[in-house]
């Protein structure tokens, strides 16, 4: 490609909702243009880049025995009710009608669609198993998008559907895909993790994420590093505290603390460790009759200790508060507590509520809680002696670095990721929802064994800026740039020569298989260099008269801080070098 006959279109500066680099720069470098909140045109440079992601995960997926089909973007609504996620999901599923008045969605995942096909064409075991996948265009009603393509309502998507006999072929195909994905991520070279995740929305019980390393990551990572245990913050687990309970040693009195309403401020008032205090969570569960109309509320108090956090995620599978769960309104509060939030907390209840209590607090000892009274707290308050002991114990709380590791090897630590594959087992969720089944070996009917498997097409290049970028503008792994070399000839009109060796050049590497790119557009060095640089292709050359009358080109990795001389008769084959060809 030569650059006069591509369309280049850089900027200085980044639009002002551009909030994070992979945004600015793939704005600025103009492989992305904003045409809606959260959709994007991709642009030719950005599309190369896109191509490129797509050819990877193609080959990879092609290898591991994945069949290549395409399923519509626009899905019958009949077939979302089948499995009751029409209704369930909420309004980031677009839901759309015809000019007849028929329900349709535009479609964020295709676990439905897919398993309608298998349920017309799968007869018999001795047909499984099965994996198909797509690339195919997906569209979430974000609430807020943002971030450009980090968090877009329209975006590229590889989806794959394994179909299996039972639970151990499934789990053989989890693992296939599972080993795909990390030869998927390797080619891209990216740093990335692949950790232990919950399934979320599309359900099923044996998950990973595969998480691009970045300190801009909106995901936190827990990871042990004297070991392999790896977890998203959602399914981390913090381990009960070892030992039996300490004896109480001081009886509980009620101290004013005025205006001290967080746990923190106590803490500081008091003199203590944040550790001794603990945090109420006022949660409530509904119960509807067939209108929806809720005809009876459970309030439930939650207690964590003052420096933790609760996780939404492990709370949402205690049992009671699995089905769903909001935060209690002041109403409900008042009703129950007979105070404000900021000073709740387990004894002096107006009415019972349903007690949770996570498994650091239950192990505590002398603690310190809100005195259900407006400007109180209890200190000193024991399980047994003060209150009875909790019924209801569980993990319910974000771990934290220095956490025990669950495996017993060491402790934890966070980091940050963008999440831009994912890996789920689902068992018969849907098979059974959309009675998809075929004859066992038994001549019986048995539902399918299904997972699901996704990369995010045009996520992973925002992942791969954010994680490799520097002041300049982007620097491309040589895998997904959208050149691999660029050649900048110095005012080529002015020297026959240099326009002559740089078109040599550049048709010896696209003989040789290079994805390059001749820069003949006449721009002076400092913008030709400074167009390159923001875009991060990876590999440049320049020919300039001067060194070509001392027989050398230059050579400058954009990682490199300055470039190097190479001789100009084997620039040829000490690109190649470079390129591994």
């Amino acid at each position: 490609m030569k650059a006069s006959q591509f369309f280049i279109s850089t900027l200085k500066e980044a639009p002002a909702d551009a909030e994070i680099v992979s945004h600015q720069l793939m704005t600025r470098a103009g492989l992305i243009k904003k045409l809606g909140a959260g959709i994007y045109n991709y642009m030719p440079m950005g599309l190369r880049v896109i191509r490129k992601v797509e050819a990877i995960v193609r080959e990879e997926m092609n290898r591991a025995g994945a069949i290549e089909m395409s399923m519509p973007v626009i899905q019958p609504a009949e077939l979302w009710q089948e499995t009751g996620r029409f209704e369930k999901m909420g309004p980031e599923l677009l839901r759309i009608k015809d000019r007849h008045g028929r329900d349709f969605v535009v479609q964020p995942t295709s676990e439905e669609v897919i398993t309608d096909v298998m349920r017309q064409d799968i007869r018999s075991y001795k047909q499984l198993p099965k994996n198909f996948y797509q690339i195919q265009t997906k569209f979430r009603d974000e609430r807020r998008p943002r971030f450009g393509l980090m968090r877009g309502r329209e975006f590229i998507m590889k989806d794959a559907y394994s179909f299996d006999r039972d639970q151990a072929s499934a789990k053989v195909s989890y693992q296939n895909m599972a080993q795909a994905y990390r030869r998927i991520f390797d080619r891209f070279g990216l740093t990335y993790r692949a950790v232990a995740a919950d399934s979320g929305a599309i359900g099923g019980d044996l998950s990973e994420e595969f998480q691009v390393i970045a300190a801009t990551g909106e995901d936190a990572i827990v990871y042990c590093p004297s070991s392999d245990y790896a977890a998203n913050m959602e399914k981390a687990e913090a381990l009960a505290p070892a030992g039996p309970r300490k004896a109480a040693v001081h009886a509980m009195t009620k101290t004013p603390t005025p205006g001290k309403a967080t746990c923190g401020d106590v803490a500081e008032l008091l003199g203590i460790p944040l550790q001794t205090t603990v945090k109420s969570l006022v949660l409530a569960t509904d119960q509807t009759n067939e209108a929806g109309k809720i005809i009876k509320s459970q309030v439930w108090l939650l207690l964590l200790r003052g420096d933790h956090d609760m996780n939404e995620v492990k709370v949402g599978k205690v049992p009671g508060l699995d089905a769903s769960f909001r935060f209690a309104s002041l109403t409900e509060i008042d009703e129950h507590f007979g105070c404000e939030p900021g000073y709740l907390g387990p004894l002096n209840l107006k009415k019972p509520v349903k007690l949770l209590v996570d498994c650091e607090v239950a192990n505590l000892t002398d603690w310190v809680c809100g005195a259900n009274q407006a400007n109180f707290h209890l200190l000193g308050v024991n399980w047994g002696r003060d209150l009875p002991e909790p019924d209801l114990v569980a993990d319910i709380r974000n771990v934290v670095a220095g956490d025990p590791s669950p495996d017993g090897k060491g402790v934890l630590a966070i980091e940050r990721g963008i999440e831009v594959g994912h890996v789920f087992y689902l068992g018969t969720k849907y098979s059974q929802a959309m009675n998809a089944t075929f004859l066992g070996e038994n001549g019986k009917p048995q539902f399918m064994e299904m997972g699901c498997y996704g990369i995010g097409i045009t996520r992973l290049p925002a992942a791969a800026i954010e994680q490799n970028h520097d002041e300049r503008g982007i620097i491309w792994p040589d895998a997904i740039a959208p050149f691999t070399v660029v050649i900048c000839p110095i005012t080529p009109d002015r020297f026959p020569d240099v326009k002559a060796a740089a078109e040599q050049l550049y048709s010896e590497l696209l003989s040789a298989g290079v994805d390059v790119i001749l820069d003949d557009r006449g721009e002076r060095p400092g913008a030709m260099f400074a167009d390159w640089e923001l875009i991060g292709v990876p590999h440049r050359v320049t020919i300039g008269d001067r060194g070509l009358k001392d027989g050398h080109i230059e050579y400058q990795h954009r990682r490199d801080t300055e470039a190097s001389k190479v001789d100009a008769a084997g620039a040829l084959d000490f690109l190649k070098g470079k390129l591994a060809l």
